[in-house]
């Protein structure tokens, strides 16, 4: 850093401006030529027409007209130019030096009987179909504070409920998918116990998912139709029954120490600019490779978020076919984009724009440093259960309650959100903690905000050191601590599973 900007590596032409810079402020060898707005690039050298701009020693556009020493480098004089990479496989691994089990971190998490570990002790109601939202927030709204302090382990009775399940195909990529969500909470370790209410008539029928994936009803799974029960009122009426029954079997439930290797991180960014990939985005990818480390598994997904930055991921592929299946990955969202007459670079945002993003090729170099530098160890689908453990990638938009939906149906039971424009959603069942890429941004929404990776440029702290500290802030929430989205009651509207197909 010098006093008015920062440079990412030697071979960029670009550097970004630590604050709003007047005209004629110093950069380097040049001159501002007008003012620079905090965040945003300015050219350390002329770039001429079609050449590539050049930050991350990545490209991340091309010159739409001649840029002069000292210019704004933005929308106004870049343009994108889809990827044409010629990928490598492998040829990145970085080996983790794993930490003996006799030193590894421990935290207080929830032993479920099949083994796997719960951050969150929570009942759910599931909806097959979105005609049956009103019955399952209506059963959940029942049970108020009052009522639920006499289960002090039980974190809530939270509806989880969607605008389909029906108007659809009953096969498909869009029906797998949505059963998958389905599955992945029901089955989730932070969930104990489960009410899945539907209509009746929907294409998304309960019984189906039951047979296909072999769950057996019980006094902790019951499940039930309006259609059968005989109305809306009925079924109110009967699901604050099924779920009353439930409360003190589900706080019998008591914390206990367990290895960090149970811990499955989903890996998250949002209104993101352009400190995400200068502080929070690298420090989050620390706090990864140390959780890696301890046998734990960190899940990077947003498809689109990575595109411009894929080839980074397959040379760090554990082998060729991982790395195979990034590339058909973003191959289908380019025919999937193309179809419906989008384009990649509708992705970044208004707001990322805003913050000094120009194109997602920049975006996603930055949104890929979330995850760290471990090897690639798996690529699965929308929801798809994680096996392996390490780092890994899912499928998903960039939409972020969206591609957190399927991270959580995946089997994270925790969630790092890091954002430079600004963020106060939260996730349940899995708590979700925000990292704050500028100190301006953490200071004015620090009831949101749990950690403030903006000090690596206000105060000089060095990533690893902002690594360590969200490494330890995910064990003390995963441990019981409250986040600033859950002491806000965030949680209960972000249940967004992707729609993939027609709605008809």
């Amino acid at each position: 850093m010098s006093t008015n900007t920062v440079r990412l590596d030697p071979f960029d032409n670009v550097v970004t401006a630590l604050r709003a810079l007047e005209a004629g402020a110093e950069v380097e060898d040049a001159r501002t030529l007008m003012m620079i707005p905090r965040g945003h690039k300015i050219a350390t050298r002329a770039i001429p027409a079609g050449e590539p701009v050049v930050k991350y020693a990545q490209v991340i556009g091309y010159a739409a007209e001649a840029i002069e020493a000292g210019a704004h480098v933005h929308t106004q004089n870049v343009e994108f130019r889809g990827t044409a990479h010629d990928y490598e496989f492998s040829t990145d691994l970085r080996p983790v030096t794993a930490v003996p089990a006799e030193q590894r971190d421990s935290f207080m998490g929830y032993r479920r009987a099949d083994g796997r570990v719960g951050t969150r002790n929570t009942i759910a109601i599931l909806t097959s179909v979105n005609c049956s939202a009103t019955a399952a927030r209506k059963i959940a709204e029942a049970f108020g504070p009052e009522e639920l302090a006499a289960f002090p382990n039980v974190d809530g009775v939270t509806a989880f409920v969607h605008g389909t399940g029906c108007g659809m195909g009953g096969d498909g990529e869009g029906f797998d998918a949505l059963q998958r969500v389905m599955w992945g909470y029901a089955r989730h370790p932070n969930v104990a116990g489960v009410l899945m209410v539907g209509l009746g008539c929907e294409v998304n029928q309960i019984d189906w998912l039951l047979e296909a994936y072999g769950i057996e009803k019980g006094p902790m799974f019951q499940a039930m139709n309006i259609q059968d029960v005989a109305g809306l009122r009925r079924t109110i009426e009967t699901g604050v029954e099924k779920v009353r029954a439930m409360l003190p079997i589900a706080d019998q439930a008591r914390r206990e120490p367990c290895p960090v290797s149970e811990l499955t991180v989903a890996l998250q960014c949002g209104g993101s600019d352009a400190w995400s990939g200068i502080t929070a985005n690298p420090a989050l990818g620390y706090a990864c490779d140390l959780l890696v480390a301890q046998g734990g598994t960190g899940v990077l997904a947003e498809t689109p978020e990575i595109y411009g930055a894929e080839h980074l991921l397959t040379r760090r592929a554990k082998d060729l076919k991982t790395g195979e299946k990034l590339v058909k990955l973003i191959e289908w969202w380019e025919d999937y984009t193309a179809r419906n007459k989008g384009s990649m670079d509708n992705n970044p945002s208004p707001g990322n724009k805003k913050g000094g993003l120009t194109t997602i090729l920049e975006k996603s170099l930055g949104a890929a440093a979330k995850g760290g530098t471990s090897p690639l160890n798996g690529v699965y689908k929308y929801g798809e259960p994680i096996r392996e453990r390490g780092f890994v990638f899912m499928d998903s938009p960039g939409y972020d309650p969206a591609s957190v939906t399927g991270q959580i149906a995946s089997g994270c039971n925790l969630v790092a959100f890091t954002t430079g424009r600004g963020s106060a959603a939260g996730f349940k069942p899995s708590p979700s903690i925000k990292i704050a890429t500028n100190t301006e941004m953490y200071r004015r929404m620090t009831e949101d905000m749990d950690v403030d990776a903006g000090r690596i440029v206000s105060e000089g702290r060095s990533i690893e050191e902002l690594g360590r500290d969200i490494y330890d802030m995910l064990l003390r929430v995963a441990s019981g601590e409250m986040s600033k989205s859950e002491m806000q009651g965030l949680g209960d509207y972000e249940f967004v599973p992707w729609q993939i197909g027609a709605t008809m």
